[in-house]
């Protein structure tokens, strides 16, 4: 295919540009001495998490590696793999390699961007001391962008890599690197669960004991949990949410390779199966430039900054999307199709904005039901976040109608499931823009941190505190546009799924494409996967709060035992609330993980040797039930989350008012009652909702990796 020379160009441009712009912030000014002690803390910390946790997840990856190539090196005498020649392939260790190459991608690409992130927030704040809004922006989006565009990047190259290392044969090779987002997908599964439950927890035990209990501000340096929270912002929102959408690319892009070889089959053309890896590189160029054009301006919401620089990338992915069609397919409507999943994330990023932005009416009643205490305040949050499942179902579901109407008026076999696919890659298409602004957050979230520890108020901490409720916003974006990205990705996957089970049984494109639930064990096997979502959030949730429950007592013993710390004359231990946070974090995401990893195959398992069950098929249902549920429950707990979160903010910031125009701020009933609903959010928000999205994607790869096993 003549265009393909534009995926490796791309991807090693995309990497050059995001090294540039890693160089570009490194060399700024990092403020004061004591900003950079600060900074150099918060480092320290991270790093250190970071290299256990991903010490632990790398033993766990091997031992899966292993037993994934040894269960599917042991069914190379099957029939099934026989009959299509599949084990002169090396399915075993082919899978094993692959799902080894994604881990370590998914891995190296989180690492990276959270060191970089780090770097930059103490520059992010030096920039607010002395070059004001537009130049904070400007770094605070730049050391975000290092981390977006190296993610994907790395997915592109990467699942091009294995696709030309494996062959190159588009009837066979899509089947064989299945592995890759598998790899990818257990490792953001571990990275989101194990930090999200460091952040949150270090936030709840730094706000409960900190603002409530010792009525101090937020990140102020005399809590000795406070550089734990600094550093969850990074090791959660940076590294786990960076390997969430390194897996959704990469899960993604496979899996649309996968539905292409039915049409490749039927056509001979091999665009079909390549065309997701151009339309990705077009998504790059079209994001380098919209991060390019962003362009903060003093006075102007920085938020109005960020989106002028998404609307150009927009537009040019439209661009991109028109001519990658045109110069592959040569079909316009698929080129309408990748136009619903573009727009799709545009309306999802203002759906998500309504519900967490002070300025409507959701954020606006979590704040003034706070004025009669905690309890209402709880209420209406929950009553917002359920509210949000209405629009996301809404989004996700004409998104897929309209995609798979444009796909069928192809007129080929498949084209719908196809048209589905394309709008998928359409939607994705901005994706390393909005991780760059996903990332932007914890940067501008550490920089106002650091401000406060430093001492430095007025103008300045006016800067970081506009700067961090954006990042807030932004962060909530981020989670909206996972969260409908996995929706439009698990209809694909799922289709990716029925194929390859008709390909392994050796059945027609279109004779596997009913899940009957009127079968007892689908039925059985879609009430197990609505479950899985509720305990696996359970679990998460429950972590948070044991974790939290061991900071708060860790602070509460160090005020007690050394008074100085209060009277401002002693320095708190801060390093021992981080090795405690660190330690329980890792201990406490493993239940999860290991459930939501070990379920599929157990029933898959297990209905496989009961005589007349269709194993396959029940686990189909794990994938659709689980799917549905996982994405409702996420939109609830997201978008809830930073409603909760940004009620708070709007009350210390200043903004809310009473009947007659009085200011309710900090130290009131009310701002005491908001900082209660923020942290039931906070585990909502930033563990078990960002964590959803990673399962969802995760029931997909394993089930695609692992279906010959079912059969």
């Amino acid at each position: 295919m003549g265009i393909m020379w534009v995926v490796p160009i791309t991807g090693v441009v995309a990497i050059i540009f995001a090294l540039y712009l890693a160089v570009n912030v490194l060399k700024r000014d990092a403020g004061t001495e004591k900003m950079q002690e600060i900074g150099g803390t918060i480092l320290e910390g991270a790093m250190a998490f970071l290299k256990r946790q991903y010490s632990t997840i790398g033993i766990l990856s091997l031992v899966v590696a292993a037993l994934v190539g040894w269960v599917l090196g042991g069914l190379s005498g099957s029939q099934e793999l026989e009959r299509i020649n599949m084990t002169a392939f090396g399915l075993g260790w082919r899978t094993s390699v692959a799902f080894l190459a994604g881990a370590f991608c998914s891995s190296i690409s989180g690492f990276i961007g959270m060191y970089i992130s780090v770097k930059s927030n103490v520059r992010c704040a030096a920039a607010a001391q002395t070059g004001g809004l537009s130049e904070a922006i400007k770094v605070a989006l730049r050391g975000g962008a290092v981390s977006g565009f190296l993610i994907v990047s790395l997915s592109l190259l990467g699942v091009t890599l294995m696709y030309y290392l494996y062959g190159g044969d588009p009837a066979i090779t899509p089947e064989l690197i299945v592995g890759f987002g598998f790899g990818a997908s257990f490792v953001a599964l571990f990275a989101q669960l194990g930090g999200g439950i460091y952040t949150k927890a270090a936030d709840m035990g730094a706000d409960l004991v900190g603002k409530v209990e010792a009525g101090i501000p937020e990140d102020d340096p005399r809590n000795p949990a406070v550089i734990a929270d600094l550093v969850g912002d990074n090791v959660g929102d940076c590294a786990g949410r960076g390997a969430d959408l390194f897996e959704s690319t990469a899960a993604e892009n496979i899996g649309a390779m996968i539905l292409g070889i039915a049409l490749y089959k039927f056509t001979g053309n091999v665009a079909w199966v390549l065309f997701p890896l151009v339309v990705r590189a077009f998504g790059l160029i079209a994001s380098m430039i919209g991060i390019i054009a962003v362009r903060g301006k003093e006075g102007e919401n920085p938020m109005t900054s960020l989106n002028r620089g998404y609307f150009v990338a927009i537009g040019l992915s439209l661009i991109g999307m028109y001519v990658g069609i045109e110069t592959t397919l040569n079909n316009f409507w698929l080129f309408l199709a990748g136009a619903v999943g573009i727009l799709t994330s545009v309306v999802i990023v203002f759906v998500t904005q309504y519900y967490t932005e002070s300025s409507h009416r959701p954020v606006q009643s979590i704040a003034q039901a706070s004025r009669t205490g905690p309890a209402t305040n709880i209420v209406a949050g929950t009553a917002v976040g359920f509210e949000t499942t209405l629009a996301t179902s809404l989004i996700i579901g004409a998104a897929l109608l309209i995609s798979y109407a444009l796909g069928n008026l192809t007129g080929l076999v498949g084209g719908g499931a196809f048209g589905t696919a394309v709008a998928t890659m359409g939607m994705l298409m901005t994706c390393p823009y909005i991780l760059s602004m996903d990332t932007f957050g914890p940067i501008t979230d550490n920089a106002n941190g650091i401000i406060e520890m430093a001492g430095i108020g007025g103008s300045v901490r006016a800067v970081t505190d506009k700067l961090d409720a954006v990042g807030n916003t932004t962060k909530a974006l981020t989670k909206g546009y996972a969260m409908v990205s996995a929706g439009l990705a698990a209809f694909l996957l799922f289709q990716a799924y029925l194929d390859r089970v008709g390909f392994l049984r050796g059945e027609a494109a279109d004779q596997i494409k009913v899940v009957n639930l009127a079968r007892v064990e689908v039925f059985v096997g879609a009430l197990l996967a609505a479950m899985l979502v509720y305990l696996f959030s359970s679990m998460a949730i429950r972590a948070v709060g044991k974790t939290a429950g061991k900071i708060i007592e860790e602070v509460r013993r160090q005020f007690k035992a050394d008074p100085g710390i209060m009277a401002g004359t002693s320095r708190p231990d801060y390093a021992r609330a981080v090795d405690i946070t660190a330690k329980a974090g890792l201990r406490e995401m493993m239940a999860p993980g290991l459930l939501a990893v070990g379920l599929p195959i157990a029933v898959g398992v297990i209905f496989k040797f009961i005589p007349g069950y269709d194993a396959a098929m029940t686990v189909a249902a794990i994938l659709m039930v689980g799917t549905i549920t996982g994405i409702m429950m996420a939109s609830f707990m997201n978008n809830g989350g930073g409603a909760w979160d940004n009620a708070k903010k709007m009350i210390e910031s200043g903004e809310f008012k009473d009947e007659e125009g009085n200011v309710i701020g900090k130290g009131t009933p009310t701002h005491a009652a908001a900082v209660v609903g923020d942290t039931v959010g906070d585990p909502f928000k930033d563990t078990a909702g960002p964590s959803l999205h990673v399962l969802v994607k995760l029931l997909s790869t394993i089930t695609l990796v692992l279906a010959p096993l079912f059969i």
